[in-house]
């Protein structure tokens, strides 16, 4: 937690400097403390100087001078160095102590014992695509995302449940229904339907489509998500939602509540008194309830029922419109805040050259399970998550298949691989009193830098659910490792030097295999 230190003790520095009549008195803001892009502005930065310029009546670089001055002061065994530059940043430098003596608590596996969450209950609900067919690429993205955010929830104490949603009443049943029977309404179309068309003998088309969206779910998509690396805690139904009558309940404590109102023979919900942009439609004229009005009802479930503390939906990004409906109805059960909802962009992907179109209802897509059958379930995940879910993902096929330190997911492994390797070729037990003091070389020392960085990384995503920087600080630690094997002989006749190199590429193995874990994505000992 050394950001944390860093917050309080210039939060402290400042004060102090308050006590001395170096500073004029004034509530001291929240202190951000960042990592440089570049090393030689040191491993930390705060730009609270800056911030305070005004309400201290000074200029940055002398409140910087004042600021650090009373650092001084301190013991703060972590830093070598704290420099101020222009126009006001105070910078922080690891010492060498310092990073050495990190090697040993990562080898205990301390480092990643990271408890923000404290047991809060959070669920993170993904993918829940209709079970009208199955899995596409492009409706599948929020599924490494989702996974391995909850995966991310759990390392940080949270006590964390992950659900699929299925959407198993409404129109696109009957759809589905009437897609089956081969009618006039239907929309759906490829091998599954003509499958489903042979295989079921009911004429009804709403029963059809009941019966399809069964065999859809689990013939079809369970088995998908098996394969993508992904366990759901929970298969929630809507229609259980119905046969309990939680839908009706939940519209009428509305009514009750005088937040809905007629209008064209329809029932409407007051979302604009929530933060919406308009009034939303619950049941349609013709009686047919909406979309929302079951996804009201099911986060009262969510919240009174499961008493979850936090509500994480990751959806597609056409359901943008849908946002604002259910963050009110949300707000109007009286759980705001309660309640994030992540958008996922769409993906396309390239194939000689070519985009393939995403389609289930004119048959023309490609499946999950297609992509399944040309990479690995490992390299699909890693490359789901390196882009930002709120960026179009231009999924390059060529780059996935390609065993080279090109495809970052042969070149972490193959870090991982070699690790093992030196490992086992050193035929040696690595001692419990090691001299890190020895590990004085700058790649080294670069190294532990990047190895100490994973918790920060967890706090940070459970911060602002920013996946991608998970399998980026596996990259650069991949990188980091890759860049000490080229500077620094691991197998040497100095056995002293050798067993602290032998730890410090143990420590790299750990930190490695909880960030390939976090993401699901496999650690091989041999490559």
């Amino acid at each position: 937690m050394t950001r944390q230190k860093i917050k309080n003790l210039v939060k402290k520095a400042i004060k102090q400097a308050q006590k001395k009549k170096k500073l004029s008195f004034f509530k001291v803001p929240e202190i951000s403390v960042e990592r440089p892009l570049e090393k030689i502005h040191g491993n930390y930065s705060v730009s609270i100087a800056l911030e305070i310029a005004k309400l201290a009546k000074k200029n940055p670089i002398e409140i910087a001078e004042i600021i650090v001055a009373q650092l001084i002061n301190f013991s703060i065994p972590e830093f070598e160095k704290i420099e101020v530059v222009k126009p006001g940043f105070i910078n922080f430098f690891f010492s060498k102590e310092y990073l050495q003596k990190q090697v040993s608590k990562v080898l205990k596996e301390k480092f990643n014992n990271i408890n923000i969450g404290k047991g809060k209950k959070i669920q993170i609900e993904f993918i829940s695509a209709n079970p009208t067919g199955p899995l596409t690429v492009g409706n599948s993205r929020g599924g490494p995302f989702g996974d391995v955010l909850g995966n991310v929830f759990k390392m940080a104490g949270f006590k964390v449940e992950k659900a699929y949603y299925v959407n198993d009443c409404g129109m696109q049943i009957l759809t589905l229904g009437n897609s089956v029977l081969k009618n006039k309404e239907a929309q759906y179309k490829g091998q599954y339907i003509d499958s489903l068309n042979k295989r079921i003998k009911l004429k009804d088309p709403y029963k059809v489509g009941e019966l399809a969206a069964k065999i859809i779910i689990d013939e079809i998509i369970k088995k998908t998500v098996k394969k993508m690396g992904i366990k759901f805690d929970e298969w929630f139904l809507e229609s259980s939602l119905h046969k309990k009558n939680e839908v009706e309940k939940t519209l009428n404590f509305l009514k009750r509540k005088k937040l809905t109102y007629k209008k064209e023979g329809a029932l409407w919900f007051k979302s604009l008194k929530y933060g919406d942009n308009r009034d939303r439609v619950l049941v349609k004229r013709n009686g047919w309830k909406t979309y929302l009005a079951g996804d009201i009802a099911y986060h009262k479930y969510k919240f009174k029922n499961k008493k979850f503390d936090k509500v994480i939906n990751v959806w597609g990004a056409d359901h943008y419109g849908d946002v604002a409906g259910l963050q009110a109805g949300v707000r109007a059960l009286g759980y705001r805040g309660k309640l994030d909802i992540i958008l996922t962009q769409f993906i396309t992907l390239f194939q000689n050259n070519k985009k393939l179109k995403i389609s289930k209802r004119r048959g023309v897509y490609v499946s999950m399970d297609e992509l399944l059958e040309e990479i690995s379930t490992d390299v699909m995940r890693f490359f789901f998550l390196q882009r930002s879910s709120d960026s179009h993902l231009n999924f390059d096929l060529s780059l996935a298949k390609e065993q080279s330190k090109k495809n970052p997911v042969y070149y972490i492994q193959y870090a991982y691989a070699r690790i093992n390797s030196i490992i086992a070729k050193s035929k040696i037990k690595i001692s419990k009193k090691l001299n890190f003091r020895l590990l004085n070389h700058s790649s080294e020392l670069n190294l532990i830098k990047q190895i100490i960085r994973f918790p920060e990384i967890i706090e940070d995503t459970v911060k602002d659910y920013q996946v991608q920087r998970i399998p980026q600080y596996t990259i650069d630690l991949a990188g980091a490792f890759h860049q000490f094997y080229r500077d620094c002989k691991v197998i040497t006749k100095d056995k002293e030097l050798m067993q602290a190199r032998l730890a410090l590429i143990k420590a790299v193995k750990i930190a490695l295999k909880s960030t390939l874990d976090l993401m699901g994505v496999s650690a091989p000992e041999k490559m």
